[in-house]
């Protein structure tokens, strides 16, 4: 693939703009100074510097956040910033977008993509993905409760009721809730359904990818091979 084009692909700007980066010896590829905008790069295993910042080549940006709370999960936000603002200019330039939504209060895993076949897969109700909340109630949860999350609550505007994938009480006021749905606020329905009430919510694990320890609020970094293997995608 050119350069330039390559550049553009990863959202450096125009084909002009990254024209002049690389005329401008701004651009290393595999550490070595390239000024040639139309040089045919082999972009496999490839490893890219601008401005001393290293990007690897990827035909679709695929990557994890551990999203803070007051952050809305839109490319238009109607109350506070959107989750993409955390993320480099250059990715949001390729247009990645959140996988499913967290409300604004809501920390934890968030799966982020320009890949639509791995947005479609996990969104997809059909796939039954599991997702595993840890939500801290106001009251106490209790053995009735976990009985009814897992025999099934009627939500509001719902006509059946709705079951979670598994739940357990790991706290006095700390409920680990498995769901394989993606209904409007479900967590926060199911349990006032039951008598009790969300105080604060995070998720801990799409499929069997865990959000890593050492990833801090507001960092994010790219799936690994490994990760996608996690989530079921092999491409």
């Amino acid at each position: 693939m050119q350069l330039e084009r390559l550049l553009q692909k990863h959202g450096f700007g125009t084909r002009k703009g990254c024209r002049g980066l690389i005329r401008h010896e701004r651009v290393a590829v595999n550490g070595q100074i390239c000024d040639d905008p139309f040089a045919e790069i082999d972009t496999d295993g490839l490893v890219f510097t601008v401005d001393g910042v290293d990007w690897p080549y990827a035909e679709f940006a695929c990557l994890m956040l551990h999203k803070p709370a007051g952050y809305e999960c839109s490319r238009k936000p109607m109350h506070h910033p959107s989750v993409l603002t955390l993320l480099p200019i250059q990715l949001r330039e390729r247009d990645v977008q959140p996988i499913g939504r967290l409300d604004e209060d809501t920390t934890g895993l968030l799966l982020i993509t320009d890949d639509g076949q791995l947005n479609h897969m996990l969104s997809s109700a059909k796939r039954k993905v599991p997702k595993v909340y840890l939500a801290t109630t106001k009251h106490p949860v209790d053995q009735d409760q976990i009985d009814q999350l897992l025999a099934g609550v009627l939500l509001n505007d719902e006509l059946e009721p709705v079951a979670a994938a598994g739940a357990e009480m790991v706290g006095e006021n700390l409920l680990r809730l498995t769901l394989t749905g993606g209904k409007y606020h479900q967590v926060k329905r199911m349990v006032a359904a039951t008598g009790n009430r969300v105080e604060a919510l995070h998720r801990e694990m799409v499929g069997e990818l865990s959000l890593p320890a050492d990833l801090n609020p507001g960092e994010w970094r790219w799936l690994a091979e490994v990760d996608l293997q996690k989530l079921g995608y092999l491409p």
